[in-house]
């Protein structure tokens, strides 16, 4: 019995759903909306530098959200905001960005749902995107990432020979506790500076955000996964078509890596990666 993609993939999200069906134990609460007030206060505040507690109520009112201005005060200090005055002496985060690009990198990680003899089993990969060529270095997958493999993981980035990393001086992270003290002492060491971000904050993070979903939606999200071999192979594949055969929009919809030099004469061939999944169009060699 075959089955085409989207149904392997409505298969998939299936079993990832009743895994991880938490509506039995579900309290009373508003949990969601209290995500998005606080995602767009320290939005708000992060946007607008000059913008104070009383500016952020009266833009969240605007809303329909009446918040006080000690929740606000709140909201900011976790996340690692300042206070207006402070705040508006700095740069712009998208000005910061366009200023460094070269030198500046972002890492995340996602999980992906692998099917095993034992069910379900979630893996992580963690990723590492250089914002000016798009170029992204798979850093590591594992089921379970700990300080030790994290560690490691960054003496690769920064390898003399062949680190990713190498000419970089700042990394994007997020709050993440994976990325401990060794971890960030080890790009220290290797004049990288870390910039982690304020809690809840993915817009700051845009860059590899929009991999994570580029990733999952053309190819993981589609797929069946059948053990970590399954998986590492995948992403192996994906990441060659990313690099080689994908156009990407925030490059002038141009290749990130010419494999072959263009040739205008041949007759064009469909080429597929993962059995059709993956498809791209090239003309014969001369």
């Amino acid at each position: 019995m075959f089955f085409s993609y989207d149904q392997s993939a409505g298969f998939n999200r299936e079993l990832v759903a009743a895994k991880y069906d938490g509506s039995g134990k579900r309290g009373p609460g508003r949990p969601r909306r209290a995500a998005e007030i606080r995602r767009l206060i320290i939005t708000m505040a992060s946007e607008n530098g000059t913008w104070g507690y009383t500016r952020i109520r009266g833009a969240l009112r605007n809303l329909g959200y009446d918040i006080g201005r000690n929740t606000i005060k709140r909201v900011l200090q976790e996340g690692g905001l300042d206070p207006a005055p402070e705040r508006g002496r700095g740069t712009p985060w998208a000005t910061f960005i366009a200023e460094h690009l070269g030198t500046i990198a972002a890492a995340d990680f996602f999980s992906v749902e692998v099917l095993t003899w034992a069910g379900l089993v979630r893996f992580y990969v963690f990723f590492v995107i250089d914002i000016e060529t798009r170029k992204v270095e798979i850093a590591g997958i594992s089921r379970s990432p700990d300080a030790l493999w994290m560690d490691q993981v960054a003496r690769n980035l920064v390898d003399a020979a062949d680190g990713f990393l190498l000419g970089k001086r700042y990394l994007i992270l997020d709050r993440d506790p994976l990325y401990g003290t060794e971890f960030r002492a080890t790009l220290n060491a290797r004049g990288i500076r870390v910039l982690r971000l304020p809690a809840q904050s993915p817009d700051l993070n845009a860059y590899a955000e929009r991999f994570v979903l580029s990733i999952k939606s053309e190819c993981l999200g589609r797929l069946i996964l059948l053990g970590e071999a399954h998986l590492r192979r995948a992403v192996r594949e994906y990441m060659a078509h990313y690099h080689h055969e994908r156009n990407h929009q925030g490059l002038a919809n141009a290749l990130i890596e010419e494999t072959t030099p263009a040739n205008t004469n041949g007759p064009v061939q469909r080429s597929a990666r993962l059995g059709g999944l993956l498809n791209f169009y090239r003309r014969e060699a001369a």
